[in-house]
Parts: C-alpha cells; structure tokens; sequence
C-alpha cells in the first residue's frame, strides 16, 4: 500500500502545472541519471523514502511518467490539428456524393468533407449504365448535392466548400495553390500505371474496386477479369501519354517530390493541414493498402506524413444506410 501511495504522489508531482512538488520530482529524474555527486545520490534516497519507494522504482516511476507525458503531448498535437473553427454559416441538412471508390477526384473531395466532419451520404455510380446520374448534365463523377444544389470537378467543390466553411478566409497562398495544381496535373496521372502494373495488380485493384463498386453479381464478374485486362493495356497507354519509363520509379518520385515540399513541416500548411495535403492524401488514400500504396511507403520517406494525416482526418464522416 506504501507503494501505491508513492507512486501516486509521483504522478501528482509531475502532473502538476509547477511548485515544489514538481521540482522534486525533476531533481529526483536528474539524480537518477548521474552518478557525479555524492549529494544528489542523498537527494533522491531521502526522497524515495519519503515516496515510500526504492531509488530504482523512483527512476522507472518518472521515467515512464514523463514517457505518457510525452505521448499525451504528441496525442493533443494530433487533435489540434484537427480541430475546426465553428461554421455558423455552413450547416448542410443533407450531403450526397456521387462517386466511383476507387476515382482519386472522388476520394479528394471525400478527404475534405472527412476532415472538416461534414457528415455525407454516398451513392456509387455504376460506371457501365452511370444511372445514378442521369438526372445530371455532368456525365463525370464526383457530383456533390449540397441540400439539392448540384456542384461538380473536385476542386471547384473543394474551393466552394472551404469558402462556406470559412466565408471570411483569405484566397490560399501560391504554395498551396501550385501543390493542388500538381495533385491534379500529375500525381492523378501516376497512379493508373501503378494499379495496373501487371495482370496480378490489375486484378487486385478491380477486387477492390468491384467489392465497393455498386455491380450486379454478373457485373462484378465481368468487371473484375474484362475491367482488370482492360485497364492493363490501357495502362501503357497511359504510361506512354505521360513519359513514364518505370512506373515505380514515377510513383517514388511522385512521393519524394511531396516530402520535400513540406521542407520537414508536419504538413505543407504547417501546424494543420491544408487543400494541398488533403488532395495529395485523398488521392493516395485508395492505394494506400494496395501493393502499389504499400511498395511506395516501404521505398520512400512519406510514411510518417501519411500516418500523421489518417490520424489529423480521421475517421470517415460518411452516413451509412
């Protein structure tokens, strides 16, 4: 009982804001830590045995004290980082997305509306009939119905969203505007070749993409083996178009370019994200789990941002029927 009572007493000390109860505490972490006086070695046996504990459960106490401290810090970073000023102006009463699963366009506007917690409902459109959108004269997806207005192109949706969100912001900096641009004029254009590599990645891409498409049983069939030989070869024309020799190597390239933009920011918005991070995310986000999203975080350095944005985002703010 003794023990517990130190240990408690310890964790008080090092949780408090400061005073002399938490400089014992970090006299008794220094004293642990060096062997050098004869004093501090007294020091901290005198107050281990006030603590009621030994000098080496007195060093582990602290120790891993000050380790949760640590991680308490970096947990509250993350949570900062997501936290949104309150929208008066911007209260939707309904958010439908039309989308393909697997459309990088689609999944940019989905990261959006994740982030900002902008709960919204999903219909998938069948990429063969696209009936889900006959009612539109925009034949593409993704679509956005914001309490029955129609807005299209991912990043007109994101500019008009964010604008909603913050009426009173100021128009995004260059820095921002020329990562979206390459999102869009680039990175999009490097993902293709990859999923569809080789017959074997053809086919784990369409497995993904089927099993959250909106595909009759018979559709998924011919989907999942036509739609997977048919984006192989049409995937060397894309590797073609856009002078891709090694489409790893683009893909890695694509990744490293991203990592030194940020210039060893947390996020290219600096202590939160901005539209560049989340579009990059977005688009990056269905092949994360891929053997083309795994292959890319194994062989280049953006792991660790694109860990710090699944947590910053979250969970999806998607309504499930």
């Amino acid at each position: 009982m003794r023990r517990v009572n130190g240990l408690a007493t310890l964790s008080r000390a090092l949780s408090c804001g400061g005073g002399v109860e938490k400089r014992l505490a970090q006299a008794a972490l220094m004293s642990t830590c060096s062997s050098s006086s004869s004093n501090s070695h007294i020091f901290s046996q005198k107050l281990a045995d006030r603590l009621g504990l030994s000098r080496p459960s007195l060093a582990r106490s602290v120790s891993w004290t000050m380790l949760f401290s640590a991680a308490a810090s970096s947990l509250a970073q993350d949570a900062h980082a997501k936290e949104k000023p309150p929208s008066e102006k911007f209260l939707p009463k309904e958010v439908v997305l039309y989308q393909y699963e697997a459309c990088p366009f689609c999944n940019k506007v989905k990261a959006f509306l994740d982030y900002n917690n902008i709960p919204y409902k999903i219909v998938e459109v069948n990429p063969i009939s696209k009936k889900e959108i006959k009612w539109s004269d925009y034949k593409k997806v993704p679509v956005l119905k914001v309490d029955g207005e129609q807005m299209v192109d991912s990043s007109v949706i994101i500019d008009k969203l964010f604008l909603r969100i913050n009426p009173h912001s100021s128009i995004p900096d260059d820095e921002e505007k020329k990562w979206r641009e390459w999102v869009d004029n680039h990175l999009v254009h490097v993902l293709s070749p990859n999923i569809y590599r080789s017959t074997s990645e053809a086919l784990e891409s369409f497995d993904y993409i089927t099993t959250h498409g909106n595909f009759s049983f018979t559709e998924r069939l011919v989907a999942k083996y036509a739609g997977a030989a048919a984006m192989y070869f049409v995937s060397k024309k894309l590797k073609k178009k856009y002078n891709i020799t090694d489409e790893r190597a683009a893909l890695y390239e694509a990744a490293e370019t991203w990592v030194d933009a940020l210039k060893g920011r947390h996020y290219l918005g600096g202590s939160k994200p901005n539209l560049a991070d989340l579009a990059v995310f977005g688009v990056l986000r269905p092949i994360r789990y891929l053997t083309s999203g795994k292959d890319m975080v194994e062989h280049t350095h953006i792991g660790e941002w694109y860990s710090r944005m699944e947590n910053t985002v979250g969970e999806p703010s998607r309504i499930k029927e």
